[in-house]
Parts: C-alpha cells; sequence; structure tokens
C-alpha cells in the first residue's frame, strides 16, 4: 500500500523545501524587519544582522526552487553556526537550549543540498 507513495515523493520534497523556506524565512524577517513582533533588533552588519540577510535571501531562493543547492548549502552552515555559538554555550540539551529548531533547519537544509529542490522550482531539475 505505502510503495504506491513513492510516485509523489518529489512532490513531497517539494512541500518540506517550501514549508522549511517559509519558516526560516519568518526568523529573517523578525530579526531585520521585527515581524512577526520581536523583542530583539540586531545592530546593522553584527553577526546576528548578517544571519537575518542569509535567512531572507536563501530562504526566498529555497522557496522558489532557485539554486536550492547552494542556497540550502549555506543556510545549513549559518544554522550550524547559530547552534554552536548562539545555542550550545548555554546549555548541553537542544530542547533546554532552545537551538532544536537551528539543529532542525541544519539538516533540512543539508538534506536538500543532496536531494535537490524537488517539484515545483524554478530550476528544473
Amino acid at each position: 500500500m505505502f510503495d504506491r507513495l513513492s510516485a509523489y515523493t518529489p512532490q513531497a520534497l517539494a512541500a518540506l523545501r517550501i514549508i522549511a523556506a517559509l519558516l526560516f524565512m519568518a526568523h529573517g524577517t523578525q530579526k531585520l524587519l521585527g515581524f512577526p513582533a520581536a523583542e530583539f533588533s540586531p545592530p546593522m552588519f553584527s553577526i546576528f544582522w548578517f544571519a537575518g540577510v542569509i535567512e531572507i535571501v536563501a530562504g526566498v531562493m529555497i522557496l522558489l526552487g532557485f539554486f536550492t543547492r547552494p542556497a540550502a548549502f549555506i543556510a545549513s552552515g549559518t544554522m550550524a553556526v547559530a547552534y554552536w555559538m548562539a545555542h550550545a554555550p548555554s546549555n548541553f540539551f537542544p530542547v533546554n537550549n532552545g537551538g532544536d529548531a537551528a539543529i532542525l533547519f541544519c539538516f533540512v537544509f543539508l538534506f536538500l543540498v543532496f536531494a535537490g529542490p524537488g517539484a515545483w522550482s524554478v530550476n528544473k531539475q
């Protein structure tokens, strides 16, 4: 029964890509635009500001499926750095240090580097 679902793998991959990109972009817009409402606004040209720029630009590229692999590679690396710099020092456990989303983004984007964009992308495979 579940074998029939394999035919929809490209569409499922695209859905994962699109939802992950939208969530990733929300982190960037919160940092740079204050939307959705944010308690923190990083100073311009700080490391957190650059992270916000990457979250928006790479997020849009991943969302559209435009140069997905390089954009996902940069996004994955950004989340690895974010985890080790901002989250890990405060507590060993990701659920306690607030880094579980960073880890998940890191590995979803790393998967996209290898899997590609799936269906519904600007750059067809």
